[in-house]
Parts: structure tokens; sequence; C-alpha cells
């Protein structure tokens, strides 16, 4: 039986993904600042158990991987999936608002893969970080985000490279996904007028792309599940874009379609 850690797993895709890797017989931890969120998803299912930590945190990590040894002995995988922060262009963003979305989007991630390391070398395990489409392209006015997911390729690249004879390391790059937090985003668009409602806001934003639609979380999860999995054993290293094929689209041609 595998033992995975999930990070931001309180809501949204880190929910999807602890829900999808309990319901295939995995015990998932699911780990975030806010108890609450955390407490609903365990609550829902057997094999998922909520342990509240920063993941900025070192010593904390720290205590919530040695945690998970003593109770499960041993650690098979970890989905480094918390994240947020950063919505201004450079020129409106302070020192404390940069560092704050650095922190949220690419720290959580090395401190928790650095801190799950020995474990997972133990296990011949692996680790799945979820980044983002603007990790591969730049979205308008969101320089801190944008920076912190393209620097999460670094560190998956970083990881593959130092640690691929003992861990499995790939990356996830969401485009569109119906998440609580692309829900606010969406209402945003509303409020400037961009679209009547939450729902033609998600069909504004993807009405470009070839699948036409969001992603659901379900869905994200499913493909963190298999890059955890056996017949992904031979893929490290890798970024996989699920985004509904946006990343493929000509921005120039736009026009013409």
């Amino acid at each position: 039986m595998s033992t995975y850690l999930v990070t931001g797993g309180g809501t949204g895709i880190g929910a999807a993904i602890a829900t999808r890797l309990a319901d295939d017989g995995a015990d998932v931890i699911v780990s975030g600042r806010r108890r609450e969120p955390l407490d609903e998803v365990a609550s829902a299912h057997p094999r998922i158990v909520a342990m509240p930590a920063d993941a900025t945190d070192g010593e904390a990590m720290r205590r919530v991987v040695a945690t998970i040894g003593e109770r499960y002995g041993g650690l098979d995988g970890v989905v480094a999936n918390a994240g947020g922060h950063g919505y201004d262009p450079v020129g409106r963003t302070s020192d404390e608002a940069w560092r704050s979305s650095l922190d949220a989007n690419l720290t959580t991630a090395f401190v928790t893969t650095r801190e799950a390391l020995g474990p997972l070398a133990e296990s011949g395990g692996g680790i799945v970080v979820v980044s983002s489409l603007s990790g591969l392209r730049a979205a308008p006015e969101t320089a801190g985000y944008t920076v912190g997911k393209h620097a999460l390729l670094g560190l998956v690249r970083s990881l593959a490279r130092d640690y691929g004879r003992h861990v499995r390391v790939n990356a996830v790059c969401p485009g569109w996904v119906r998440t609580p937090m692309a829900d606010e985003e969406m209402r945003t668009l509303v409020e400037r007028g961009g679209a009547a409602d939450v729902d033609s806001a998600y069909a504004t934003v993807t009405r470009d792309v070839p699948l036409g639609r969001p992603a659901r979380p379900e869905e994200i999860a499913g493909v963190v599940a298999f890059l955890l999995g056996p017949d992904a054993a031979y893929v490290h290293g890798a970024t996989l874009v699920v985004d509904g094929g946006a990343h493929i689209v000509d921005v120039p041609t736009l026009a013409f379609g």
C-alpha cells in the first residue's frame, strides 16, 4: 500500500488529487496552513488524514514527514501543489508581495521536496510538482505568480538531475481548471464587465482553447495519479501540459479562426 503527501490539499486541485489517490487505495496525508478545509477533505474519505503545516517552514514539514514515517512506515510520493499569490505587474509589486508570491508558489515546493527526499529515496518514490500554464507563458499583471510557476520547472529539472537514481520527479502544468481560486478570477472578470456571470466568464477565457472548456480538478488528478504510478516508471524530468490544447494555439492567427 502506498502513502502520499499532498500539499495544498484542502481545496481545488489538491483536494481532487488526494481523493483520487485515496480512491486508488493509497493512504493520503493532506497538508496546508488552514485546518478547516483539510479536515473537510479528510472527513470525506477514510484513507485521507489532515496534517496542517506551513509548507514554507522547514521544521514544520520535517515534523510532517517524520510523523508520516512513524505512522505509515514510509513515504512513496509527494505532490507539491500549494500555491497562489502574485497578481500584479512588476511595477506594482512591493517587496513584501514579491516575497509572499515566491514563498507561496516556489518555496513551498522547495521545502516540501527537500524534507521528503530521504524517505522517498528509501522507497524509490516519486514527486509531482503542480506548476501551471503560467509556468510556460505569461498572463497579464501576474508577475509574482508567473515567475514562481516558471521557477518550479527549474526546481523539477534540478531535482530530476540530482536525484534521478532514487526518486522520479515530474511537473504538471494545468491551464484553466474550475476551482474556487479560479472562480475568484472569473468574478474579477465579471466585475470588469468582461462577462455576465462566472459560467460565461469561463466560456470567455476558454473560447480559444481547442477543447473549448476548463478542466475539472479530477482531470488533473488523473494525470498526477498516472505520473506517480507504475505506468509512468520511465517518465522523469518531464513537464506534462494539461490545458485542453491552449499551449498549441498560435495567438497571432486567432483572427483567422
